[in-house]
Protein backbone atom coordinates (compact mmCIF):
# COMPACT_ATOMS: atom_id res chain seq x y z
CA UNK A 1 0.00 0.00 0.00
CA UNK A 2 2.79 2.44 0.90
CA UNK A 3 4.59 1.51 -2.30
CA UNK A 4 1.46 2.24 -4.33
CA UNK A 5 1.00 5.61 -2.67
CA UNK A 6 4.62 6.49 -3.29
CA UNK A 7 4.24 5.52 -6.95
CA UNK A 8 1.14 7.70 -7.29
CA UNK A 9 2.98 10.63 -5.67
CA UNK A 10 5.85 10.25 -8.14
CA UNK A 11 3.41 10.07 -11.06
CA UNK A 12 1.51 13.12 -9.83
CA UNK A 13 4.68 15.23 -9.57
CA UNK A 14 6.15 14.03 -12.88
CA UNK A 15 6.58 16.85 -15.38
CA UNK A 16 8.11 17.41 -18.78
CA UNK A 17 8.92 21.02 -17.88
CA UNK A 18 12.53 21.51 -16.77
CA UNK A 19 12.75 23.23 -13.39
CA UNK A 20 15.77 25.54 -13.31
CA UNK A 21 17.32 27.71 -10.62
CA UNK A 22 20.26 29.98 -9.89
CA UNK A 23 22.62 27.03 -9.47
CA UNK A 24 21.96 25.25 -12.76
CA UNK A 25 20.33 27.77 -15.12
CA UNK A 26 23.38 28.84 -17.09
CA UNK A 27 24.84 25.45 -17.95
CA UNK A 28 21.47 23.75 -18.51
CA UNK A 29 20.24 26.42 -20.93
CA UNK A 30 23.53 26.21 -22.85
CA UNK A 31 22.87 22.51 -23.55
CA UNK A 32 19.82 23.28 -25.70
CA UNK A 33 19.76 24.72 -29.21
CA UNK A 34 16.33 26.21 -28.50
CA UNK A 35 14.61 26.48 -25.13
CA UNK A 36 11.48 28.29 -23.96
CA UNK A 37 11.75 29.53 -20.35
CA UNK A 38 8.92 30.76 -18.17
CA UNK A 39 9.89 33.05 -15.31
CA UNK A 40 7.05 32.86 -12.78
CA UNK A 41 5.87 33.41 -9.23
CA UNK A 42 3.72 30.73 -7.53
CA UNK A 43 1.21 33.31 -6.26
CA UNK A 44 0.65 34.84 -9.72
CA UNK A 45 -2.86 34.16 -11.06
CA UNK A 46 -1.79 34.40 -14.71
CA UNK A 47 1.01 31.91 -14.01
CA UNK A 48 -1.44 29.52 -12.39
CA UNK A 49 -3.72 29.67 -15.42
CA UNK A 50 -0.78 29.14 -17.78
CA UNK A 51 0.63 26.17 -15.83
CA UNK A 52 -1.55 23.33 -17.22
CA UNK A 53 -1.25 24.65 -20.79
CA UNK A 54 2.53 24.91 -20.40
CA UNK A 55 2.76 21.37 -19.02
CA UNK A 56 0.66 19.97 -21.87
CA UNK A 57 2.75 21.83 -24.45
CA UNK A 58 5.96 20.50 -22.90
CA UNK A 59 4.69 16.94 -23.22
CA UNK A 60 3.62 17.42 -26.85
CA UNK A 61 6.97 19.03 -27.74
CA UNK A 62 9.10 16.47 -25.91
CA UNK A 63 12.02 15.41 -28.09
CA UNK A 64 11.63 18.43 -30.41
CA UNK A 65 12.10 21.45 -28.16
CA UNK A 66 12.17 21.71 -24.38
CA UNK A 67 10.26 24.01 -22.05
CA UNK A 68 11.64 25.19 -18.70
CA UNK A 69 10.53 27.34 -15.78
CA UNK A 70 12.21 29.41 -13.08
CA UNK A 71 10.54 30.32 -9.78
CA UNK A 72 11.57 33.94 -9.31
CA UNK A 73 10.60 33.99 -5.65
CA UNK A 74 13.55 31.73 -4.84
CA UNK A 75 15.84 32.39 -7.82
CA UNK A 76 16.05 36.17 -7.81
CA UNK A 77 19.60 36.29 -9.20
CA UNK A 78 18.64 34.63 -12.49
CA UNK A 79 15.38 36.54 -12.84
CA UNK A 80 17.10 39.84 -12.10
CA UNK A 81 19.81 39.13 -14.67
CA UNK A 82 17.21 38.85 -17.41
CA UNK A 83 15.22 41.89 -16.36
CA UNK A 84 12.12 40.03 -15.22
CA UNK A 85 9.72 42.51 -13.61
CA UNK A 86 6.34 40.90 -14.29
CA UNK A 87 4.87 37.42 -14.30
CA UNK A 88 4.81 35.28 -16.25
CA UNK A 89 7.68 36.41 -18.48
CA UNK A 90 8.55 33.99 -21.28
CA UNK A 91 11.80 34.09 -23.21
CA UNK A 92 13.31 32.01 -26.00
CA UNK A 93 16.95 31.01 -25.50
CA UNK A 94 19.22 29.74 -28.26
CA UNK A 95 22.45 27.99 -27.31
CA UNK A 96 22.38 29.56 -23.88
CA UNK A 97 21.74 33.12 -25.07
CA UNK A 98 18.58 35.20 -24.53
CA UNK A 99 17.32 35.29 -28.13
CA UNK A 100 13.86 36.87 -28.03
CA UNK A 101 10.80 37.49 -25.92
CA UNK A 102 8.06 34.94 -26.47
CA UNK A 103 4.98 36.78 -27.69
CA UNK A 104 2.99 33.82 -28.98
CA UNK A 105 -0.24 32.22 -27.73
CA UNK A 106 -0.66 31.03 -24.15
CA UNK A 107 -2.62 27.87 -24.97
CA UNK A 108 -1.00 24.43 -25.25
CA UNK A 109 -1.68 24.08 -28.99
CA UNK A 110 -0.58 27.66 -29.60
CA UNK A 111 2.70 27.16 -27.74
CA UNK A 112 3.32 23.94 -29.66
CA UNK A 113 2.66 25.60 -33.01
CA UNK A 114 4.78 28.65 -32.19
CA UNK A 115 7.76 26.74 -30.81
CA UNK A 116 7.71 24.14 -33.60
CA UNK A 117 8.47 27.01 -35.98
CA UNK A 118 11.47 27.97 -33.82
CA UNK A 119 13.44 24.76 -34.38
CA UNK A 120 15.18 23.56 -37.51
CA UNK A 121 15.54 25.61 -40.69
CA UNK A 122 13.18 28.55 -41.20
CA UNK A 123 12.22 27.13 -44.59
CA UNK A 124 11.82 23.40 -45.30
CA UNK A 125 13.53 22.10 -48.45
CA UNK A 126 11.16 20.14 -50.72
CA UNK A 127 12.57 17.57 -53.17
CA UNK A 128 9.52 15.77 -54.57
CA UNK A 129 5.84 16.19 -55.28
CA UNK A 130 5.17 14.05 -52.22
CA UNK A 131 7.17 16.47 -50.06
CA UNK A 132 5.12 19.38 -51.42
CA UNK A 133 1.76 17.66 -50.90
CA UNK A 134 2.71 16.64 -47.35
CA UNK A 135 3.84 20.17 -46.46
CA UNK A 136 0.71 21.97 -47.69
CA UNK A 137 -1.64 19.39 -46.16
CA UNK A 138 -1.59 21.28 -42.89
CA UNK A 139 -3.97 23.05 -40.54
CA UNK A 140 -2.14 26.33 -41.23
CA UNK A 141 -1.41 28.22 -44.44
CA UNK A 142 1.79 27.42 -46.33
CA UNK A 143 4.23 29.79 -48.06
CA UNK A 144 6.22 27.94 -50.72
CA UNK A 145 8.96 29.36 -52.96
CA UNK A 146 9.85 27.83 -56.32
CA UNK A 147 13.35 28.57 -57.64
CA UNK A 148 15.60 27.67 -60.56
CA UNK A 149 18.55 26.49 -58.47
CA UNK A 150 20.53 26.74 -55.24
CA UNK A 151 22.42 29.78 -56.57
CA UNK A 152 19.26 31.79 -57.23
CA UNK A 153 19.49 35.30 -55.75
CA UNK A 154 15.70 35.21 -55.28
CA UNK A 155 16.07 32.07 -53.13
CA UNK A 156 18.53 33.93 -50.90
CA UNK A 157 16.00 36.75 -50.48
CA UNK A 158 13.25 34.24 -49.72
CA UNK A 159 15.33 32.54 -47.03
CA UNK A 160 16.00 35.90 -45.38
CA UNK A 161 12.27 36.56 -45.35
CA UNK A 162 11.46 33.14 -43.94
CA UNK A 163 13.96 33.66 -41.13
CA UNK A 164 12.40 37.02 -40.27
CA UNK A 165 8.83 35.67 -40.25
CA UNK A 166 9.26 32.11 -38.97
CA UNK A 167 7.43 32.94 -35.72
CA UNK A 168 4.11 33.38 -37.47
CA UNK A 169 4.17 31.47 -40.77
CA UNK A 170 5.27 28.16 -42.34
CA UNK A 171 7.81 28.34 -45.16
CA UNK A 172 9.17 25.82 -47.63
CA UNK A 173 11.13 26.02 -50.89
CA UNK A 174 12.24 23.89 -53.80
CA UNK A 175 14.79 24.28 -56.59
CA UNK A 176 12.78 22.02 -58.88
CA UNK A 177 10.44 24.32 -60.80
CA UNK A 178 8.53 21.35 -62.22
CA UNK A 179 6.98 20.78 -58.78
CA UNK A 180 5.03 23.98 -59.24
CA UNK A 181 3.53 23.18 -62.64
CA UNK A 182 0.24 21.86 -61.23
CA UNK A 183 -0.15 25.18 -59.42
CA UNK A 184 0.56 27.24 -62.53
CA UNK A 185 4.20 28.00 -61.68
CA UNK A 186 6.50 28.15 -64.71
CA UNK A 187 9.19 30.50 -63.40
CA UNK A 188 10.48 31.63 -60.03
CA UNK A 189 7.57 32.56 -57.77
CA UNK A 190 6.16 32.30 -54.26
CA UNK A 191 2.78 30.70 -53.55
CA UNK A 192 0.61 31.26 -50.51
CA UNK A 193 -1.48 28.10 -50.20
CA UNK A 194 -4.41 28.18 -47.81
CA UNK A 195 -5.19 25.16 -45.61
CA UNK A 196 -7.05 22.46 -47.60
CA UNK A 197 -9.94 22.44 -45.11
CA UNK A 198 -10.70 26.07 -46.04
CA UNK A 199 -10.87 25.53 -49.81
CA UNK A 200 -13.97 27.24 -51.22
CA UNK A 201 -15.42 28.20 -54.58
CA UNK A 202 -15.74 31.75 -53.31
CA UNK A 203 -12.00 32.47 -53.33
CA UNK A 204 -8.74 31.16 -54.75
CA UNK A 205 -6.95 28.69 -52.53
CA UNK A 206 -3.56 29.53 -54.06
CA UNK A 207 -2.21 33.09 -54.45
CA UNK A 208 1.00 33.86 -56.38
CA UNK A 209 3.59 36.62 -56.16
CA UNK A 210 6.94 37.27 -57.81
CA UNK A 211 8.11 39.61 -55.06
CA UNK A 212 10.77 38.03 -52.85
CA UNK A 213 12.08 40.64 -50.43
CA UNK A 214 11.17 40.49 -46.76
CA UNK A 215 9.09 43.67 -46.90
CA UNK A 216 7.24 42.58 -50.03
CA UNK A 217 6.52 39.09 -48.74
CA UNK A 218 5.43 40.41 -45.36
CA UNK A 219 2.91 42.65 -47.12
CA UNK A 220 1.79 39.86 -49.47
CA UNK A 221 1.24 37.36 -46.67
CA UNK A 222 -0.51 39.92 -44.48
CA UNK A 223 -2.90 40.81 -47.28
CA UNK A 224 -3.82 37.24 -48.21
CA UNK A 225 -3.12 34.73 -45.44
CA UNK A 226 -6.55 34.94 -43.82
CA UNK A 227 -8.58 35.07 -47.00
CA UNK A 228 -12.22 36.05 -47.16
CA UNK A 229 -13.41 34.10 -44.10
CA UNK A 230 -10.73 32.43 -41.96
CA UNK A 231 -11.14 30.11 -39.00
CA UNK A 232 -10.74 32.25 -35.89
CA UNK A 233 -9.06 30.44 -32.99
CA UNK A 234 -7.52 31.28 -29.65
CA UNK A 235 -4.13 31.00 -31.36
CA UNK A 236 -4.72 33.51 -34.18
CA UNK A 237 -7.14 35.90 -32.49
CA UNK A 238 -4.39 38.43 -31.72
CA UNK A 239 -3.34 38.46 -35.39
CA UNK A 240 -6.90 39.38 -36.34
CA UNK A 241 -7.35 42.10 -33.75
CA UNK A 242 -7.35 45.77 -34.64
CA UNK A 243 -9.82 45.38 -37.50
CA UNK A 244 -13.58 45.52 -38.02
CA UNK A 245 -14.59 41.87 -37.75
CA UNK A 246 -17.81 39.90 -38.25
CA UNK A 247 -17.71 36.46 -36.63
CA UNK A 248 -20.14 33.59 -37.13
CA UNK A 249 -20.08 31.47 -33.97
CA UNK A 250 -21.39 27.90 -34.26
CA UNK A 251 -20.22 24.32 -33.84
CA UNK A 252 -17.06 24.79 -35.91
CA UNK A 253 -15.19 21.46 -35.95
CA UNK A 254 -12.50 21.01 -38.58
CA UNK A 255 -11.22 17.82 -37.00
CA UNK A 256 -14.39 15.73 -37.12
CA UNK A 257 -16.91 17.57 -39.29
CA UNK A 258 -15.27 19.52 -42.12
CA UNK A 259 -18.30 19.27 -44.41
CA UNK A 260 -20.76 20.44 -41.76
CA UNK A 261 -18.48 23.27 -40.70
CA UNK A 262 -18.04 24.53 -44.25
CA UNK A 263 -21.79 24.35 -44.90
CA UNK A 264 -22.32 27.47 -42.79
CA UNK A 265 -18.97 29.06 -43.65
CA UNK A 266 -19.83 28.96 -47.35
CA UNK A 267 -23.11 30.74 -46.64
CA UNK A 268 -21.25 33.48 -44.80
CA UNK A 269 -18.77 33.74 -47.67
CA UNK A 270 -21.51 33.93 -50.30
CA UNK A 271 -22.95 36.99 -48.58
CA UNK A 272 -19.51 38.45 -47.83
CA UNK A 273 -18.62 38.51 -51.54
CA UNK A 274 -21.43 41.03 -52.07
CA UNK A 275 -19.82 43.46 -49.61
CA UNK A 276 -16.12 43.03 -50.46
CA UNK A 277 -15.75 46.70 -51.35
CA UNK A 278 -16.66 47.59 -47.75
CA UNK A 279 -14.11 47.60 -44.93
CA UNK A 280 -15.26 44.57 -42.96
CA UNK A 281 -13.50 41.28 -42.28
CA UNK A 282 -15.21 37.93 -41.71
CA UNK A 283 -14.44 34.77 -39.75
CA UNK A 284 -16.03 31.63 -38.32
CA UNK A 285 -15.31 30.38 -34.81
CA UNK A 286 -16.30 27.63 -32.44
CA UNK A 287 -18.75 29.14 -29.98
CA UNK A 288 -17.68 26.83 -27.14
CA UNK A 289 -14.05 27.94 -27.55
CA UNK A 290 -15.11 31.59 -27.29
CA UNK A 291 -17.83 31.16 -24.67
CA UNK A 292 -16.01 33.26 -22.08
CA UNK A 293 -15.49 36.08 -24.57
CA UNK A 294 -19.13 35.99 -25.69
CA UNK A 295 -20.19 36.21 -22.06
CA UNK A 296 -17.74 39.03 -21.35
CA UNK A 297 -18.39 41.10 -24.47
CA UNK A 298 -22.01 40.34 -25.31
CA UNK A 299 -23.41 38.92 -22.07
CA UNK A 300 -24.34 35.71 -23.90
CA UNK A 301 -24.39 32.47 -21.91
CA UNK A 302 -24.80 28.85 -23.03
CA UNK A 303 -28.61 29.16 -22.88
CA UNK A 304 -28.44 31.89 -25.54
CA UNK A 305 -26.69 29.61 -28.02
CA UNK A 306 -28.68 27.89 -30.75
CA UNK A 307 -27.63 25.39 -33.40
CA UNK A 308 -27.69 28.14 -36.02
CA UNK A 309 -24.72 30.52 -36.29
CA UNK A 310 -24.65 33.51 -33.96
CA UNK A 311 -23.44 36.62 -35.78
CA UNK A 312 -21.58 39.47 -34.10
CA UNK A 313 -19.57 42.44 -35.30
CA UNK A 314 -16.89 44.16 -33.29
CA UNK A 315 -15.16 47.21 -34.75
CA UNK A 316 -11.60 48.35 -34.09
CA UNK A 317 -13.09 51.25 -32.10
CA UNK A 318 -14.80 48.74 -29.80
CA UNK A 319 -18.38 49.10 -31.08
CA UNK A 320 -20.36 45.85 -30.92
CA UNK A 321 -23.41 44.55 -32.74
CA UNK A 322 -25.44 41.33 -32.62
CA UNK A 323 -27.64 40.01 -35.42
CA UNK A 324 -31.06 39.60 -33.80
CA UNK A 325 -32.72 37.84 -36.72
CA UNK A 326 -32.22 34.09 -37.02
CA UNK A 327 -29.53 33.07 -39.50
CA UNK A 328 -31.24 31.63 -42.57
CA UNK A 329 -29.60 29.08 -44.91
CA UNK A 330 -30.25 31.33 -47.93
CA UNK A 331 -28.17 34.07 -46.27
CA UNK A 332 -30.89 36.71 -46.67
CA UNK A 333 -31.02 37.53 -42.95
CA UNK A 334 -27.23 38.08 -42.87
CA UNK A 335 -27.49 40.23 -45.99
CA UNK A 336 -30.14 42.41 -44.34
CA UNK A 337 -28.01 42.69 -41.22
CA UNK A 338 -25.01 43.86 -43.23
CA UNK A 339 -27.06 46.33 -45.25
CA UNK A 340 -28.26 47.90 -41.99
CA UNK A 341 -24.75 47.87 -40.55
CA UNK A 342 -23.23 49.69 -43.51
CA UNK A 343 -26.17 52.12 -43.54
CA UNK A 344 -25.47 52.85 -39.85
CA UNK A 345 -28.96 51.72 -38.87
CA UNK A 346 -27.98 49.15 -36.22
CA UNK A 347 -28.20 49.80 -32.52
CA UNK A 348 -24.88 49.20 -30.78
CA UNK A 349 -24.71 46.48 -28.15
CA UNK A 350 -23.50 47.92 -24.88
CA UNK A 351 -22.77 45.76 -21.88
CA UNK A 352 -24.07 47.61 -18.87
CA UNK A 353 -25.24 47.10 -15.35
CA UNK A 354 -28.61 48.59 -14.51
CA UNK A 355 -28.60 52.33 -13.95
CA UNK A 356 -28.80 52.85 -10.14
CA UNK A 357 -32.22 54.03 -8.98
CA UNK A 358 -30.58 55.82 -6.08
CA UNK A 359 -27.26 57.44 -6.88
CA UNK A 360 -26.97 59.96 -4.06
CA UNK A 361 -23.87 58.61 -2.32
CA UNK A 362 -20.61 60.56 -2.10
CA UNK A 363 -19.16 58.39 -4.90
CA UNK A 364 -21.45 58.26 -7.92
CA UNK A 365 -21.92 54.93 -9.64
CA UNK A 366 -21.30 55.02 -13.37
CA UNK A 367 -22.48 52.25 -15.70
CA UNK A 368 -22.26 52.06 -19.47
CA UNK A 369 -25.86 53.20 -19.92
CA UNK A 370 -25.38 56.41 -17.93
CA UNK A 371 -21.75 57.09 -18.91
CA UNK A 372 -22.71 59.83 -21.37
CA UNK A 373 -24.91 61.57 -18.81
CA UNK A 374 -22.55 61.26 -15.86
CA UNK A 375 -19.01 61.43 -17.27
CA UNK A 376 -19.50 63.38 -20.49
CA UNK A 377 -21.57 66.11 -18.87
CA UNK A 378 -19.76 69.12 -20.40
CA UNK A 379 -20.19 71.29 -17.30
CA UNK A 380 -18.69 68.86 -14.78
CA UNK A 381 -15.18 67.77 -13.89
CA UNK A 382 -15.16 64.04 -13.17
CA UNK A 383 -12.67 61.88 -11.30
CA UNK A 384 -13.49 58.35 -12.43
CA UNK A 385 -12.17 55.12 -10.95
CA UNK A 386 -12.36 51.94 -13.04
CA UNK A 387 -12.32 49.00 -10.64
CA UNK A 388 -12.92 45.26 -10.38
CA UNK A 389 -14.93 43.80 -7.48
CA UNK A 390 -12.25 41.17 -6.79
CA UNK A 391 -9.32 43.64 -6.85
CA UNK A 392 -7.55 43.93 -3.49
CA UNK A 393 -6.06 47.35 -4.30
CA UNK A 394 -9.55 48.60 -5.18
CA UNK A 395 -10.91 47.38 -1.84
CA UNK A 396 -8.08 49.19 -0.02
CA UNK A 397 -8.82 52.36 -1.94
CA UNK A 398 -12.60 52.31 -1.32
CA UNK A 399 -12.74 54.00 2.14
CA UNK A 400 -10.29 56.70 1.03
CA UNK A 401 -12.20 57.30 -2.19
CA UNK A 402 -15.46 57.51 -0.25
CA UNK A 403 -13.90 60.03 2.12
CA UNK A 404 -12.78 62.07 -0.88
CA UNK A 405 -16.33 62.02 -2.21
CA UNK A 406 -17.65 63.17 1.16
CA UNK A 407 -15.18 66.06 1.33
CA UNK A 408 -16.24 67.23 -2.14
CA UNK A 409 -19.96 66.42 -1.82
CA UNK A 410 -20.85 70.15 -1.63
CA UNK A 411 -18.95 70.99 -4.81
CA UNK A 412 -21.45 71.15 -7.69
CA UNK A 413 -18.72 71.39 -10.29
CA UNK A 414 -17.04 68.05 -9.69
CA UNK A 415 -18.17 64.42 -9.56
CA UNK A 416 -16.26 61.65 -7.80
CA UNK A 417 -17.32 58.44 -9.54
CA UNK A 418 -16.51 54.79 -10.01
CA UNK A 419 -17.31 52.16 -12.62
CA UNK A 420 -17.07 48.36 -12.49
CA UNK A 421 -14.97 47.72 -15.60
CA UNK A 422 -15.73 44.00 -15.50
CA UNK A 423 -19.50 44.50 -15.80
CA UNK A 424 -19.65 47.48 -18.16
CA UNK A 425 -18.14 48.34 -21.51
CA UNK A 426 -15.28 50.80 -21.12
CA UNK A 427 -15.11 53.48 -23.87
CA UNK A 428 -12.16 52.91 -26.18
CA UNK A 429 -10.39 56.18 -25.30
CA UNK A 430 -9.87 54.93 -21.74
CA UNK A 431 -6.86 52.61 -21.58
CA UNK A 432 -7.69 50.33 -18.67
CA UNK A 433 -5.09 47.58 -18.30
CA UNK A 434 -5.27 46.99 -14.55
CA UNK A 435 -7.19 47.96 -11.45
CA UNK A 436 -7.78 50.45 -10.11
CA UNK A 437 -7.24 52.82 -13.04
CA UNK A 438 -8.29 56.42 -12.39
CA UNK A 439 -8.94 59.20 -14.92
CA UNK A 440 -9.65 62.89 -14.51
CA UNK A 441 -12.12 64.06 -17.17
CA UNK A 442 -12.21 67.87 -17.26
CA UNK A 443 -15.28 69.93 -18.07
CA UNK A 444 -15.40 70.99 -21.71
CA UNK A 445 -12.62 68.53 -22.65
CA UNK A 446 -14.38 65.18 -22.59
CA UNK A 447 -12.26 63.88 -25.46
CA UNK A 448 -9.08 64.37 -23.38
CA UNK A 449 -9.27 62.19 -20.25
CA UNK A 450 -6.10 62.36 -18.16
CA UNK A 451 -4.83 59.25 -16.40
CA UNK A 452 -4.16 59.85 -12.70
CA UNK A 453 -0.79 58.44 -11.67
CA UNK A 454 -0.29 60.02 -8.26
CA UNK A 455 -0.50 58.56 -4.78
CA UNK A 456 -3.89 57.47 -3.48
CA UNK A 457 -4.31 59.14 -0.12
CA UNK A 458 -7.19 61.60 0.24
CA UNK A 459 -4.88 64.60 0.45
CA UNK A 460 -3.04 63.43 -2.68
CA UNK A 461 -6.28 63.44 -4.65
CA UNK A 462 -7.28 66.85 -3.32
CA UNK A 463 -3.87 68.35 -4.13
CA UNK A 464 -4.17 67.01 -7.66
CA UNK A 465 -7.71 68.32 -8.12
CA UNK A 466 -6.71 71.77 -6.82
CA UNK A 467 -4.29 71.98 -9.74
CA UNK A 468 -6.46 70.39 -12.43
CA UNK A 469 -10.06 71.28 -11.58
CA UNK A 470 -11.82 73.78 -13.81
CA UNK A 471 -13.20 75.71 -10.79
CA UNK A 472 -11.83 76.23 -7.25
CA UNK A 473 -12.66 73.26 -5.06
CA UNK A 474 -15.41 73.47 -2.46
CA UNK A 475 -14.72 71.43 0.68
CA UNK A 476 -17.13 71.13 3.59
CA UNK A 477 -19.05 74.17 2.45
CA UNK A 478 -15.97 76.44 2.31
CA UNK A 479 -14.86 78.21 -0.87
CA UNK A 480 -11.73 79.78 -2.24
CA UNK A 481 -8.75 80.40 0.04
CA UNK A 482 -10.43 78.70 3.02
CA UNK A 483 -11.02 75.59 0.94
CA UNK A 484 -7.38 75.53 -0.05
CA UNK A 485 -6.33 75.93 3.58
CA UNK A 486 -8.49 72.97 4.59
CA UNK A 487 -6.67 70.70 2.14
CA UNK A 488 -3.26 71.44 3.60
Amino acid sequence: MLANNFFLLIMKSATDVLELGDSDFEYTVAEHDTLLVEFFAPWCGHCQRLAPEYETAATKLKGKVYLAKVDCTVNSETCGRFGVNGYPTLKIFRNGEDSAAYDGPRTADGIVSYMTKQVGPSSVALHSEGDLDAFINNFEASVVGFFSGEESTQLAEFLKASSAMRDNHRFAHTTDLSLGLKHGVESEAVLLIRPPRLNSKFEDSVIKTTAFSTASLRQFIGDHVFGLCPHLTAENRDDMSGRDLLVAYYDVDYLHNIKGTNYWRNRVMKVATKFQSQELNYAVANRAEFQDELKEAFNLGPSDMQELPLITIRTKEGNKYIMQEEFTPDGKSLERFLEDYFADKLKRHIKSEAVPQNNNGPVKVVVADNFEEMVNNPSKDVLLEFYAPWCGHCKSLEPKYTELGEKLSADDNIIIAKMDATANDVPSMYDVQGFPTIFFVPAGQKDQPQKYTGDREVNDFISYLKKEATHPLVLAGVRGKEAEDKTL
